[in-house]
């Protein structure tokens, strides 16, 4: 049984449609995947009319882009109340914040590396929400950097001049979100110091205390010399600990699959939520 539940799709920063997902983890030989587009939760229903025909069950989660003592921490939710109203609020205030803010960003590194609003606009058409992978597609055709990964590591990363912040709730408010709505609330690769400055181990007593069910551990971006110490860490909190892929199709190199959630853990997750895992019609 492969379970990975955190993967993106073209509704945020992946280049699979919602369908393709499905049938990219089919391929993969998933067993199950999570739909976690940020701040979206757009893809859902597309994603759920594949599961039959797929063959694959389906989570529907959202990583949600936080805050936590000016640190940047994304957090997935799953299987929560699609219509509590501050998780619809926060998706709407994301959308409109999202845009502004990329094109300010491409605005400022164009002043060293020509590129332009409407190329920006133009690499991301099969997306529903424009961002910094899309000005990274740009940087990567014009030759300024070989990969995503490499402009995100340069031109794009949060110390950088051209980085600009954006709109976010803290963790603690996010994890409170989830839990009203009945869902499951999971840090996402917390070990990951080539994203920015990591939270504290004192934070995680905190997230535990607001309700927060597990934290990636087997993630190709928690380093791995910290993985020991965070598996350490989450066993001593009593919380779950998960292992996925971040896939986001071409758009990096994450493999669905490479790291996977154990059927036990995901049996936990599942329990006593608002929504049920989407699960293919027995013939």
């Amino acid at each position: 049984m492969l379970i990975d539940l955190h993967a993106h799709t073209n509704c945020s920063d992946g280049t699979d449609t919602p369908q393709q997902l499905l049938y990219s983890a089919q391929k993969a030989g998933l067993t199950v995947v999570g739909i976690t587009d940020h701040d979206t939760i757009a893809g859902w229903q597309e994603a759920a009319a594949q599961v039959n025909s797929s063959g694959v069950s389906l989570v529907r989660g959202m990583e949600i882009s936080t805050r936590w003592e000016n640190i940047s921490v994304h957090l997935l939710g799953f299987l929560f109340n699609p219509d509590f109203p501050e998780l619809r609020l926060h998706q709407e205030k994301l959308r409109t914040a999202r845009q502004e803010r990329t094109q300010k960003m491409v605005e400022k590194i164009a002043l060293d590396y020509p590129i332009t609003w409407e190329e920006v606009v133009e690499e991301g058409e099969s997306s529903r929400s424009l961002g910094r992978p899309h000005i990274a597609d740009v940087l990567v055709k014009k030759g300024y950097v070989p990969d995503r990964s490499a402009a995100f590591a340069t031109i794009l990363h949060p110390s950088g001049k051209y980085y600009l912040p954006q709109y976010a709730p803290s963790t603690l408010e996010a994890i409170e979100w989830v839990v009203k709505a009945g869902g499951k609330a999971v840090l996402a690769h917390p070990r990951a110091p080539k994203r920015g400055q990591m939270i504290s181990d004192a934070a995680f007593f905190v997230f535990r205390d607001a309700g927060l069910f597990g934290v990636e551990v087997a993630h190709r971006d928690n380093l791995p010399e910290l993985r020991d110490s965070l598996a350490k860490l989450v066993a001593e909190l009593g919380l779950a600990a998960l292992g996925a892929s971040d896939y986001h199709g071409r758009g990096k190199p994450n493999r669905l699959g490479e790291n996977c959630t154990s059927p036990e853990v995901f049996s936990a997750l599942c329990s006593d939520t608002y929504l049920p895992v989407l699960q293919p019609e027995m013939k």
